[in-house]
């Protein structure tokens, strides 16, 4: 049967069908632009979004195993419930839904809020689900490298309690091997849930350290303010999701993304192989700025 995925063409979403099609998975992509979809002959594209009904029943049809991955927006939850209620009236049985690290607990954060409300609706819905809660993204540092590279701050107030930063590599690498153990299992699976972590957990002074040592430079870590990071943000983003961004970032400082005991080794053993490092990501971007 048919694996769909959504948000295709995205960070985690194009590594997602990279490892299905190295998997030889029968898969098809639904993409809001289909000259974005870069993707082997074998991979099936359909055009369309999250809200648009004609589209996503054409995307379902044939479907038993669906990769949901809908981005922070303001409309996130009704793209969520639209796409799962399609789902359950095309005949789909199996998902793999990208949460958020401790999405039953910064309810505070609306993308945090969606998605605990999301991950409810696939259980009462009968769904055979892995749910899949990563920590904060190792990419999203892309957005701040030039601060640190230029002005030798890394402002990113991530606090001191410890986050464990996930490459979004591993985040695709195991919704690909959990489409792959739905799609193939005889019988509908209980739900499960993983949570994504990197193998470090990080207070923000370690992370300023870290670009210290690869950088040969003092990078300083610039606290846990986040009113700054908010000010700079609303800049290129609506204000309502640079002030969202804000939330976020206070609860990294109140309460940290901490891994559970045997998280890591969960990984690893169903990867087999380590988790990328912070620290890899951060020698690889030095080495292209030296």
């Amino acid at each position: 049967m048919t694996i769909l995925v959504t948000g295709a063409t995205g960070r985690v979403g194009r590594h997602v069908v990279q490892q299905l099609v190295k998997r030889g998975a029968d898969l098809r992509v639904l993409v809001r632009d289909p000259a974005k979809a870069n993707f082997p002959a074998s991979v099936e594209v359909v055009q369309g979004d999250l809200l648009d009904i004609d589209s996503l029943r054409t995307a379902f049809t044939g479907v038993r195993t669906l990769f949901l991955l809908n981005a922070v927006a303001g409309d996130e939850f009704t793209q969520a419930l639209i796409a799962l209620n399609i789902a359950r009236e095309s005949g789909v049985e199996r998902v793999v839904y990208l949460s958020v690290f401790h999405s039953d607990r910064f309810v505070n954060v609306p993308h945090f809020a969606v998605k605990s409300g999301a991950e409810r609706m696939i259980e009462r819905m009968g769904f055979s689900a892995t749910i899949l809660r990563p920590s904060y993204f190792i990419d999203n540092e892309l957005m701040i490298k030039d601060v640190i590279l230029n002005h030798g701050i890394y402002p990113m107030p991530i606090g001191g309690k410890g986050v464990a930063m996930v490459d979004a590599r591993d985040i695709a690498e195991v919704a690909a091997i959990e489409l792959i153990r739905r799609d193939h299992a005889p019988d509908k699976l209980p739900i499960e849930i993983i949570n994504l972590v990197g193998p470090d957990t990080l207070k923000g002074s370690d992370v300023a350290a870290i670009w210290s040592d690869v950088l040969g430079r003092l990078v300083s870590y610039g606290g846990d303010d986040p009113t700054a990071f908010e000010q700079n943000l609303a800049t290129f983003m609506p204000k309502w999701m640079a002030y969202e961004m804000r939330l976020m970032a206070e609860r990294y400082v109140s309460d940290g993304m901490i891994p559970a005991a045997g998280d890591v080794e969960r990984l690893t053993q169903i990867l087999g192989r380590p988790l990328h490092s912070y620290r890899n990501f951060a020698s690889e971007i030095a080495s292209a700025a030296a």
